[in-house]
């Protein structure tokens, strides 16, 4: 069973690491265009381009940058420290979804809201574009590799312990080995278990 786990690390790893920096990337980008009959709304690429602070999702980019970042922690981390940060960047990932899930009905009225009070102009129509269909098909990617690092964390293999501080070497170097393999692997270290 821990070998089969193990053979999944490198593959969710890299899947995590590129769904979540696509995600943050689709998410920074206008996921609702629109057109305007209005003089002062010249044409979709101009709405989208003037508004996309409106039209793009910043809660979105801050939540894939999480997974992003826990992602980052899981691969030098270990034990309960490391289960922890899996069930963090499953919620951020959670709540990329959530983001993604709600656009389609929040995004486009905000949007014609903020262009008739900025310019006073008004859209006739809105619509969601590739960015946000890329979201979402992202959104997909982000959950399912952070719900295979939730269930999987505890059979990959962690760092060894030579990546720890040197004052956690310090410690170990001052306690004294008790079991016959650590009296063996003193000895390897060139300590003397004995003084």
């Amino acid at each position: 069973m821990a070998e089969p786990a193990r053979r999944t690390f490198g593959p969710v790893v890299v899947l995590g690491l590129a769904s979540a920096a696509l995600a943050a990337y689709a998410a920074s980008k206008p996921w609702v265009g629109a057109a305007g009959a209005d003089a002062s709304v010249e044409s979709s690429v101009a709405v989208t381009t003037t508004f996309g602070d409106i039209s793009s999702s910043p809660l979105g980019t801050a939540l894939a940058f999480v997974v992003l970042a826990c992602w980052g922690v899981l691969l030098v981390t270990r034990g309960r420290v490391r289960r922890a940060v899996s069930g963090l960047s499953l919620l951020a990932a959670l709540g990329y979804v959530a983001t993604v899930v709600w656009a389609p009905f929040g995004l486009p009225d905000h949007l014609v809201e903020q262009v008739r009070v900025r310019t006073g102009g008004v859209l006739d129509e809105t619509s969601l574009t590739g960015w946000f269909w890329l979201a979402a098909a992202a959104g997909l990617l982000v959950l399912a590799s952070t719900v295979l690092a939730l269930r999987l964390v505890r059979t990959w293999p962690e760092m060894g312990s030579r990546y720890d501080s040197p004052a956690d070497a310090r410690e170990k170097a001052t306690e004294q080995p008790t079991d016959n393999i650590d009296i063996w692997k003193a000895l390897d270290e060139g300590r003397d278990p004995t003084a």
